[in-house]
């Protein structure tokens, strides 16, 4: 049975108490949330296997700390959308603001529009799919995981990266430090292949590139020292 919550009459710390208070074993794994406008911190930290339904678009923090939880945005998201994701889904129609799965440990992100400046910041270990642009600095300091771009990447992509793979369908403004194009060998096809089907794209996965660290970064080297 769906839940609906209205969120222009009730609280949304109503909302986010309500849907963190399912278990593993309940019944009421379908809700419906209408009239967010704008809210911040929307289901916020689940851990259950719920799904919820975001009709309109949100603020900042939509889905933050999620885990198992499906998550589905019919709209637009603000700054730090799916922060700190430990597993599940989280899916965004529209476009995502800045840091979108930024330290991100697990689980899929999906972002039908754009994303803007450092989408993945620090990412350990989420899966991370824009279908369209991706902005400045994204996936600084990701440590693991994939990124995968289906539009254009901004500057400084990559920069400081440890061992994430980065697939870029279009182009790539600059690469950041220590971050280079790397070949692309059959395993990461099929990694690819898979994420874009998950996330209901029909990109074919030869048509992208990959990018990845050239670890000249890992150890101190004299020469660096000013």
């Amino acid at each position: 049975m769906m839940q609906t919550y209205d969120l222009q009459a009730n609280s949304l710390r109503e909302l986010n108490a309500a849907l963190h208070a399912q278990a593993n074993d309940t019944n009421q794994t379908s809700w419906e949330i209408v009239n967010p406008r704008g809210s911040h911190a929307v289901a916020v930290g689940l851990d259950a296997p719920i799904e919820v339904s975001v009709k309109g678009s949100t603020g900042y923090y939509t889905a933050g700390m999620n885990k198992q939880a499906t998550v589905h945005v019919h709209g637009s998201a603000g700054p730090g959308v799916a922060e700190n994701m430990m597993s599940g889904t989280v899916v965004i129609e529209g476009d995502a603001s800045q840091y979108a799965g930024a330290t991100g440990h697990g689980g899929l992100l999906v972002i039908k529009g754009n994303a803007s400046s450092r989408c993945g910041i620090s990412m350990k270990g989420i899966n991370i799919v824009v279908h369209g642009n991706v902005g400045h600095m994204s996936a600084f300091m990701a440590q693991s995981g994939n990124l995968v771009v289906c539009g254009d990447a901004g500057d400084a992509l990559g920069d400081s990266i440890y061992e994430a793979r980065l697939f870029v369908r279009g182009s790539v403004k600059s690469l950041g430090a220590d971050c280079i194009e790397k070949e692309m060998r059959p395993e990461h096809i099929e990694i690819l292949r898979d994420l874009l089907d998950r996330a209901g794209s029909d990109a074919k996965p030869e048509e992208f590139k990959r990018y990845g660290s050239a670890r000249q970064l890992y150890n101190f080297k004299v020469d660096n020292a000013y």
